[in-house]
C-alpha cells in the first residue's frame, strides 16, 4: 500500500470523494485518514461544502458551473 504525504492526498481527495481512485489507492487515502486528524478535518471540510452547494445535488447544477467549483477546489490545494 503507498503510503501518502498530506500534500499528495489533497490533490486525491477529488477523485477518492468521486470513487475514481484505484483499490490500493482508496486504502492508502483511508490509511493516511485514519492516521492524520488535519487531512481528517479537510476531507470534512470538504463534505461540508460539497454538501452545502448540494442543494440542488450536485449531478444537476449545470455542467460549467460544477466544473468551475471542482477546479476552484484543485487550484487552491495545488498553492
Amino acid at each position: 500500500m503507498k503510503r501518502f504525504t498530506c500534500d499528495e492526498l489533497v490533490k486525491l481527495l477529488t477523485a477518492y470523494l468521486e470513487d475514481a481512485l484505484g483499490q490500493t489507492e482508496r486504502e492508502g487515502v483511508r490509511a493516511h485518514l485514519a492516521s492524520c486528524g488535519g487531512c481528517e478535518r479537510h476531507l470534512e471540510q470538504f463534505r461540508a461544502t460539497i454538501g452545502a452547494l448540494a442543494d440542488p445535488p450536485p449531478e444537476k447544477l449545470p455542467a460549467d458551473l460544477r466544473d468551475r467549483l471542482m477546479s476552484a477546489f484543485r487550484e487552491r490545494h495545488r498553492s
